[in-house]
């Protein structure tokens, strides 16, 4: 059963563009050369903070002011009733963040965003730039979690969770846009970090009673998504290495899971080299960025177009999410420059 009706996100797309207009999708000349037929680019690295994750900040934002959250997450951590919060905190490597600090200003509510040490420099100034406090503890995302919760019961917070109803419906609204400006996809390539963008255009799709196929793209050193899959059931790793911070998880969400598990095709894995490489490609056949999270979709297709695993002749579409643009400028000059971020 869908999380929501397709009244619902068509509301939640009227909400979102007030604040972020319609991104485009393009069919770059050079890039379908390259690939062989149609490949429609999702360009979410032009939304306001950079990425498709501030779409679900407005709409989780507009959910929490308005009392509509339902369950305990409505009445705890800093709301009672219809009081206005204290304030929100959250943890992030970075676009979940501005999406939380971009909402927030907006809503007229503080925030705290928790990221870990070592954290992307220009993601973090980004953050403050949008009136976030940011506090710098944990040696990754999950430790970083868990130290936000602990700050939120401190300071009477709510803590804005990195996967939730609310922030799916808000960034399936940038699939809404894509299924509409793009007829009869056959496949759409997405990355996959704790879930909320592959559950937002699963959703969707559904909704509009599409036959289009989901892949799911994760990193080589970051696979604990695709083990799940495999498994049937939540695996976690002890590690995620991968530059792509975007989808550096080791901790699958199991809601998320659950979704991925009944709506993907499957999930692709690509190294860290074949996602500098896509950034490059990015980069020469459209002149955008991409962060490593944002071009592991398209290494997702090239790798499957090479492999043969997808059978698309020159007249199949296929489209890629390119979520987010925001990579730090000594990482993309490495890039550039033939190197494979450590």
């Amino acid at each position: 059963m869908a999380l929501f009706d397709l009244t619902a996100l068509r509301a939640a797309h009227e909400l979102v563009a007030q604040h972020v207009p319609p991104t485009p999708q393009y069919a770059w000349p050079l890039l379908n050369e390259r690939v062989g037929h149609d490949v429609w680019v999702k360009h979410e690295n032009h939304t306001r903070t950079g990425a498709f994750k501030v779409r679900g900040g407005l709409v989780y934002l507009d959910a929490l002011m308005a009392g509509a959250l339902g369950g305990a997450e409505g009445a705890a951590q800093g709301v009672i009733g219809d009081a206005k919060p204290n304030g929100v905190i959250s943890a992030t490597r970075g676009n979940h963040g501005q999406s939380i600090a971009y909402a927030a200003r907006a809503a007229g509510l503080a925030c705290v965003i928790v990221v870990p040490q070592g954290n992307s420099v220009e993601k973090n100034a980004a953050m403050r730039s949008f009136g976030a406090e940011l506090i710098e503890a944990g040696a990754d995302f999950d430790e970083s979690k868990h130290i936000a919760a602990d700050i939120a019961r401190e300071r009477g917070l709510h803590f804005v969770p990195s996967f939730h109803p609310a922030l799916i419906k808000g960034v399936a609204t940038y699939a809404l846009e894509l299924f509409n400006a793009v007829e009869a996809l056959d496949v759409v390539y997405v990355p996959v970090g704790l879930g909320s963008g592959i559950c937002g255009l699963i959703t969707a799709r559904d909704l509009l009673g599409l036959e289009t196929q989901i892949v799911g793209v994760v990193a080589e050193g970051a696979p604990a998504v695709a083990l799940s899959f495999e498994a049937g059931q939540v695996v976690p790793t002890n590690s995620a290495r991968t530059f792509a911070d975007g989808i550096a998880c080791r901790d699958p969400d199991p809601d998320a899971m659950a979704m991925i598990q009944r709506g993907a095709a499957r999930i692709v894995t690509v190294s860290d080299a074949e996602i500098a490489e896509a950034v490059r490609i990015y980069y020469q056949d459209t002149h955008n960025l991409a962060e490593g999270a944002g071009a592991a979709p398209l290494a997702g297709l090239l790798k499957e177009r090479a492999e043969a695993t997808h059978a698309l002749g020159p007249d199949g579409k296929a489209a890629v999410i390119l979520c987010g643009g925001n990579i730090d400028t000594p990482l993309f000059a490495k890039i550039l420059d033939g190197q494979t971020p450590a």
